[in-house]
């Protein structure tokens, strides 16, 4: 047969459209043509396919070959096409039976031996495979992590002499078998270890249960950072739909998902990065640090150090969930629902307010240095507070509740929250607001006065409530009550 067809799958984003690679050969002069808008990496395969066939000691048929890369408007790029067109040549020149490629979809970069060599995006194309019902064929390197995608025949292949000959029913291969991944242990680092700051943990403790972003302000010494690097390990452990996604997106950016498998990702960029470098860009557009810490917490140190312009890039996905980065062709969509832990000092000396008397800024110095930060972005905060410093002990007992069993509260009260509404209390939307988050008429009353005279927006004032709903469910308490009121206003300060 002279017409064959061969799965498999491009990278869009962190999703996997479907290309089939269509081969037709023809009397005429040898020749290879390539359509379908091959970038120039799928176009050079041409030679590393050839190569690759006679160096596996298989026929390279002598005729005009002309295969489609469809969708036609899709561009392609990359060598993850090498494994498909290769394929279908030897399928289209009757060295592979055609009909062995109906259930498999295909993906690896050919060396010029015939050796297959890893590609990035396998997770994404491997849980797409999946649910189109199809068997995946990759590269060796690459099968554990598309065997990441439970219930997915995963084909591991080293060379492709081995392929041909499992295709051909001369030496089939056994699907790929990870021995099962084992959950890792936390990394993270104890809350134990945190001397004092009794209030600042427990603002951690409200930010994890209710997963509200968090802004710390303190001189430095006081441990803002060692705060905000515990709270990943409070957080309840993803579920296996959370931790594929946290790993489809590693797998597209370069990173190895297995290496923090099935672990909630906690980023730290620093304050020198760019707009591009946070939000994700590129003429090939990648995730930035804002879609890296999806499922987990983006941690910016030195708040105000950061330029305004890659600070305002935060505002829209701490509300929506998601990053879209717009090119001329199309709009790439990214998840980016992440936890924001923020860190700045008071001043630019960073002593304001400190019992010795160290700050030297004038007034003017201090508000230029907050006037960084706009009031939509601090809007977006859930819980301001102020780290005091501590009195210098020089002690490493543990002291205070660890990071374990404090786990354990705030798994609870997330269980709680999925029953009743389904998602937790910070991505609560108006309508579940109303339902979930009704306060007495004298208490609303009382409410809505203390936000006049903090002159509090109406997003702020709701993500009061949200905070407050968060302190009821700790004390699993059915409604909100003044003191959860009074408390929730602690850490949101006036405009």
């Amino acid at each position: 047969m002279s017409l064959a067809l061969v799965h498999s799958r491009a990278q869009v984003g962190v999703t996997a459209p479907a290309v089939s690679v269509e081969t037709h050969l023809a009397n005429g002069l040898p020749h290879l043509t390539l359509v379908g808008l091959p970038e120039t990496t799928v176009k050079e395969s041409k030679d590393r396919v050839r190569s690759a066939i006679v160096n596996s000691g298989l026929d390279y048929p002598a005729r005009r070959i002309t295969q489609s890369l469809a969708p036609a408007d899709l561009p392609k790029d990359g060598g993850r096409y090498d494994l498909a067109i290769a394929l279908g040549i030897l399928a289209a020149n009757g060295q592979v039976p055609v009909a062995t490629l109906s259930d498999i979809e295909c993906l690896g970069e050919l060396a010029l031996s015939g050796a297959l060599r890893s590609v990035q995006g396998v997770l994404p194309a491997a849980l797409a495979a999946r649910d189109a019902g199809r068997a995946i064929v990759v590269p060796r390197e690459n099968a554990e992590e598309a065997s990441l995608a439970s219930g997915l025949v995963v084909y591991a292949v080293s060379h492709l002499r081995e392929l041909v000959e499992h295709l051909s029913g001369q030496s089939p291969l056994s699907p790929y078998s990870a021995n099962g991944l084992l959950l890792q242990s936390r990394p993270y680092p104890d809350l134990s270890e945190v001397q004092g700051q009794l209030a600042a943990k427990r603002a951690l403790l409200v930010a994890a249960a209710g997963a509200h972003n968090l802004l710390f302000t303190g001189p430095p010494g006081t441990g803002k950072t060692l705060l905000a690097s515990r709270l990943p390990g409070l957080l309840p452990p993803l579920d296996e739909h959370e931790a594929l996604e946290v790993a489809a997106i590693q797998s597209v950016s370069g990173h190895k998902p297995l290496t923090s498998w099935p672990q909630r990702p906690f980023r730290h960029p620093h304050h020198s990065a760019s707009g591009p470098a946070l939000v994700g860009g590129g003429s090939r557009p990648r995730p930035g640090e804002i879609t890296l810490a999806h499922h987990g917490v983006l941690f910016l140190d030195e708040l105000p150090e950061f330029e305004r312009r890659v600070l305002e890039v935060l505002r829209e996905p701490l509300e929506s969930g998601e990053i879209v980065i717009a090119r001329a062709r199309d709009k790439v969509r990214f998840p980016a629902r992440f936890q924001l832990v923020a860190a700045m000092n008071p001043c630019p000396c960073g002593y304001l307010g400190d019992p010795t008397g160290r700050c030297r800024c004038s007034p003017d110095q201090v508000q230029r240095y907050r006037n960084k930060l706009s009031g939509p972005l601090l809007d977006r905060i859930d819980l301001h507070l102020t780290v005091a410093r501590e009195s210098t002990v020089l002690t490493h007992q543990p002291s205070g509740e660890s990071s374990d069993s404090v786990a354990q509260v705030v798994a609870a009260t997330r269980e709680l929250q999925q029953k009743r509404q389904g998602c937790a209390n910070a991505f609560l939307d108006l309508a579940s607001l109303r339902r979930y988050c009704a306060l007495s008429p004298t208490d609303q009353a009382w409410l809505e006065g203390a936000c006049e005279r903090l002159t509090l927006s109406l997003r702020a004032a709701h993500r009061l409530l949200k905070v407050a709903r968060t302190l009821a469910d700790l004390e699993q308490a059915e409604g909100i009550a003044r003191t959860h009121l009074a408390e929730a206003l602690q850490y949101r300060p006036g405009s």
